[in-house]
């Protein structure tokens, strides 16, 4: 299965701009960076400063004329994992000030620690690009294709690495070594997160609540565990592009939840790995929130490459009425619903007595594709 992510970057790239590219690992920053690079005429230097001991020397040093002197060369400048250079932004404000008509690029997995090292020395000179697992957009790919894959992306997601292997014993084994990597590995170094059993519990719980409003107090009583701690865990998913959290739209009603979460997964495959469930759709009981999972998601990409900043929300009463997406956009409010197939919906009354909104889209299985690929 081909994609192709060279215009995401393309289309983030500004003059006189760094572009920060997040992600969690192994989305394929490094490999659409690289095949980016590729594709321009004009001198341009990669470095994995995770691999190179000299480069991570250089940008540490504040050593002025060196680190022009080395920057005068290339018209591109591209850093993978950037987050390993202590001063980073402080190195490559000195490049930009100095080269304004240079395109600099770094790459970062971990939010929190990138963000740290450039936020205060590039504020004003640095636009942020977020690289999700691969979108509907971005597959190569006919929509009857893609309609007659749709179970797999909810079964197994859209990392790259899985996207491009067929065989689902080894989709599998892809998705576990994944989890046990980033997610256990890479958060366990945190000073703050001690309990690889109580992350896992956590992780687990919201696994199991996909679709369904949540609140910390609820996962601490599940996981034997205080609520600051659960917050601090959570906090840390978010910040590794493990979950996303959503929050409730509330305005006018009094009885509309004002207080609960919804936890989505960047990806369906990670989903169900954490909780090992891979089953057929056919032999599930969990559809419909995967599939509420996975349009949320998709949507959100699609709003990301887009270059949008729109606002995302669910809605619901404590009286069960209740609206799976609302998209606040430009001042309207476009309210979805997500069905897995071609299910009625009884539209909730007290939406439309109190909001101004247009009309509500229901997004199944047959017609999602006009949604995220029109």
């Amino acid at each position: 299965m081909n994609f192709n992510r060279i215009n995401t970057i393309e289309k983030n790239i500004s003059p006189k701009r760094v572009l920060v590219v997040y992600g969690p690992r192994r989305v394929g920053k490094t490999t659409s960076l690289k095949k980016y690079l590729e594709s321009q005429k004009n001198l341009a230097i990669f470095s994995s400063v995770g691999d190179d001991l000299k480069m991570r020397e250089l940008f540490n040093s504040e050593d002025r004329d060196k680190i022009l002197n080395f920057a005068k060369s290339y018209d591109v400048i591209a850093i993978d994992e950037a987050q390993n250079i202590a001063k980073i932004g402080i190195a490559v404000k000195m490049i930009i000030d100095e080269f304004p008509e240079k395109n600099i690029i770094l790459t970062g997995s971990s939010s929190f620690n990138l963000s740290q090292g450039i936020s205060e020395p590039l504020t004003g000179r640095h636009f942020m690009m977020t690289l999700f697992p691969v979108a509907q957009s971005e597959i190569e790919m006919s929509d009857f294709e893609l309609e007659n894959k749709v179970e797999d992306f909810l079964i197994f997601g859209s990392y790259p690495e899985v996207l491009t292997t067929e065989d689902r014993e080894m989709k599998k084994r892809i998705l576990n070594e994944l989890i046990s990597s980033y997610l256990f590995k890479d958060i366990l170094v945190l000073d703050k997160i001690k309990s690889s059993e109580l992350l896992l519990d956590i992780t687990r719980c919201l696994a199991f609540q996909i679709g369904s409003e949540v609140s910390y107090g609820e996962i601490a009583k599940t996981v034997k565990a205080d609520s600051k701690t659960v917050q601090r865990y959570i906090d840390v998913l978010e910040k590794m592009f493990v979950i996303k959290k959503v929050r409730p739209f509330s305005r006018n009603l009094r009885n509309e939840i004002s207080k609960k979460c919804k936890f989505y997964f960047y990806d369906t495959g990670v989903r169900n790995a954490v909780i090992n469930q891979f089953m057929d759709i056919k032999e599930r009981d969990d559809v419909g929130a995967l599939w509420e999972n996975f349009m949320f998601m998709e949507l959100y990409k699609k709003n990301s490459l887009d270059r949008r900043f729109d606002n995302f929300y669910f809605w619901r009463t404590h009286t069960g009425e209740e609206i799976d997406i609302i998209i606040e956009a430009g001042g309207k409010l476009y309210p979805i619903e997500c069905k897995w197939r071609r299910d009625k919906m009884k539209i909730p009354k007290s939406w439309i007595e109190t909001y101004k909104s247009e009309p509500i889209k229901i997004i199944n299985k047959d017609n999602y594709l006009k949604e995220l690929r029109g």
